[in-house]
C-alpha cells in the first residue's frame, strides 16, 4: 500500500471483474457478535512426500467472519515436530501482524491482543514456563 505498483492495480482489477461477474456470490461477514480476532494455526511434519517438508496451515476470523486462509509448504526441513509448529505460528503471527496494519489504514480499530490457536502440547507446554 505503500509503494503500489502496475501489478498491484491489475490484480484489484481482477478482483472488481470477477465480483461485477459473480453477482450471484456472497460474501456473508457477521454484522453482530464479538468483533474480535482469532486466529488457528497447525503444521503437519514431514507430509510432502518428496521433500518431507512440513506444511503450514493457518486461518484468521474477525468475529464468526474467515478473513484469511493459508496452507503452505515450509521453506526449511524441521528438526522436530515442535519447531514446525512454531515456524507455523511465527507465520500465523506475522499474518496478524499485516492484518491488524492494514485494518488500522482503513480506520478500523483492532483490539489486542490476539488470540492464537495451537493443537502443539509442546509449544503449549513451553508457553507456560
Amino acid at each position: 500500500m505503500q509503494d503500489p505498483k502496475q501489478s498491484h492495480l491489475e490484480a484489484a482489477y481482477r478482483v472488481v471483474k470477477y465480483v461485477k461477474t459473480e453477482l450471484g456470490l456472497e460474501i456473508l461477514m457477521n454484522a453482530v457478535g464479538n468483533m474480535t480476532h482469532n486466529a488457528y494455526c497447525d503444521a503437519d511434519r514431514a507430509s510432502c512426500p518428496n521433500s518431507r517438508k512440513s506444511v503450514t496451515r493457518y486461518l484468521v476470523k474477525f468475529g464468526g467472519s474467515l478473513i484469511s486462509l493459508k496452507s503452505k509448504k515450509q521453506t526449511t526441513m524441521a528438526r522436530s515436530s515442535a519447531e514446525s509448529e512454531y515456524r507455523s505460528m511465527a507465520l500465523t503471527v506475522s499474518e496478524l501482524i499485516w492484518l491488524v496494519g492494514m485494518s488500522r489504514e482503513l480506520g478500523i480499530e483492532i483490539s489486542t491482543p490476539i488470540q492464537l490457536h495451537t493443537d502443539s502440547k509442546a509449544t503449549m507446554h513451553a508457553d507456560s514456563q
